[in-house]
């Protein structure tokens, strides 16, 4: 490192010291009278702890003038960092104090008798010495200060995983110790809240209002504020008796818009709106929605990041049970299977669009652009194929579900026995 004080004549800081008697109390007043943060009175551990900190500073500076050595020990002005973040303090005005007492040390220097007297390149080398001197210190400081926001923002983000994790929780917690976890992650619980299943939790819910996060594996978790905060069931909105809110859209476009935008790239899963007590319904669907998003069964062919989960229930529904799932998809389209190819192909096309249109021959033609006599004769083929089913309306529904899942939905399970 620098020893920029060494360059000085070791005489000059002993003619210097008796001529900078009461320089600390003129650097105190100068920075209590520019920076607003310090514009309080020196009293209590305030006060003794900016008169030493200058005290000290300036006498270390007069001692290392002419010394090849450097600076020593920082650990004080580190401390020094770490305090100011504790008094709360910010960065800024620790820096601003800083420049304010190197402006005010350098006028003292330079109208003392000493330095009047010095030749040029000593002056200049004086200069270079005190803000040298300054930086380092400063360094030490703001690194104090800085190891202290880290500290903090560690603990904080620690208390605030927890909270989610107890959000997550099932059987759910004790409102008492719910209020109490927030109250000590510093979050207020909000009255309706939505889980958002993303990677890289932590730093989405940074971009969003009134978040919390943890990164949990393999998937993190955001719990988002929905709607202005306040106390939890005060809102006088119509909360079913599962917790889920009645309402379908209570949040509002713009709600969608944000969390949008703090997500950016990322593929996202978000819950439905329910009360801070039944957040783990919503976490429960986000994360049960999550591999189906990520496998792109949610909105095929599509480059939609953000799903909401309550817009797939069928989908859910299916995929808890994927060998049921399984099952009703080979029974219900197993006489397709014994058709020629083409005409299978055309078989669920046109059972698709029927279904679709609630057995209107005129609609379903138009969605297959063919003639409805065309429509009549593939029907009349269809009901030779399926016997009465599209005639029974328990076996149309499964038809109709079975028609709309992936066989990939399927793929986790195994074949349906031979009977």
């Amino acid at each position: 490192m620098d020893r920029p004080w060494s360059r000085v004549p070791s005489w000059v800081g002993a003619a210097l010291r008796p001529e900078l008697a009461g320089t600390t109390d003129e650097i105190i007043a100068a920075v209590r009278a520019e920076v607003a943060d310090y514009a309080r009175p020196l009293t209590g551990r305030f006060g003794t702890r900016i008169t030493e900190g200058v005290s000290v500073a300036l006498g270390q500076f007069i001692d290392l003038l002419g010394r090849d050595e450097p600076l020593g020990d920082t650990r004080v002005y580190r401390a020094l960092g770490q305090l100011e973040h504790r008094e709360g303090r910010t960065l800024a005005a620790l820096q601003s104090a800083y420049q304010v007492g190197t402006r005010t040390m350098w006028r003292r220097l330079g109208s003392s008798t000493t330095a009047r007297q010095l030749p040029p390149e000593v002056i200049f080398s004086l200069a270079e010495a005190l803000f040298g001197y300054i930086e380092q210190i400063t360094a030490a400081s703001v690194t104090g200060w800085a190891d202290e926001e880290a500290s903090r923002a560690g603990s904080l983000q620690a208390r605030r995983h927890a909270l989610v994790e107890l959000l997550a929780r099932h059987p759910p917690a004790a409102a008492a110790e719910v209020e109490r976890v927030a109250a000590a992650a510093g979050w207020v619980l909000p009255a309706r809240l939505a889980a958002l299943v993303v990677e890289d939790a932590v730093a989405v819910a940074a971009r969003l209002p009134a978040a919390i996060a943890a990164d949990l594996d393999p998937v993190g978790l955001v719990i988002v504020t929905v709607g202005v905060v306040g106390t939890a069931g005060r809102t006088g909105q119509t909360v079913g008796p599962n917790g889920l809110r009645a309402d379908p859209a209570p949040e509002g476009p713009g709600w969608l818009d944000r969390i949008r935008t703090g997500l950016g790239v990322r593929r996202a899963v978000l819950g439905p709106v329910v009360d801070p007590a039944h957040a783990h319904r919503s976490v429960a669907r986000a994360q049960a929605a999550w591999p189906l998003h990520v496998a792109g069964l949610l909105h095929p062919g599509s480059d939609e990041t953000l799903a909401r989960a309550d817009e797939h229930l069928l989908a859910l529904l299916l995929a808890a049970e994927p060998q049921l799932a399984a099952d009703i998809y080979e029974r219900a389209v197993a006489p397709l299977r014994a058709l020629p190819a083409g005409a299978a192909a055309r078989g669920e096309e046109t059972l698709r669009a029927w279904l679709d249109a609630h057995g209107d021959i005129t609609a379903t033609a138009a969605a297959l652009h063919v003639h409805p006599q065309t429509v009549r004769y593939r029907l009349a083929g269809l009901r030779d194929a399926f016997g009465g089913a599209l005639d029974d309306p328990a076996a149309r529904l499964e038809l109709a579900v079975a028609l709309r899942m992936s066989t990939d939905a399927c793929a986790g399970a195994e074949p349906p026995s031979e009977a």
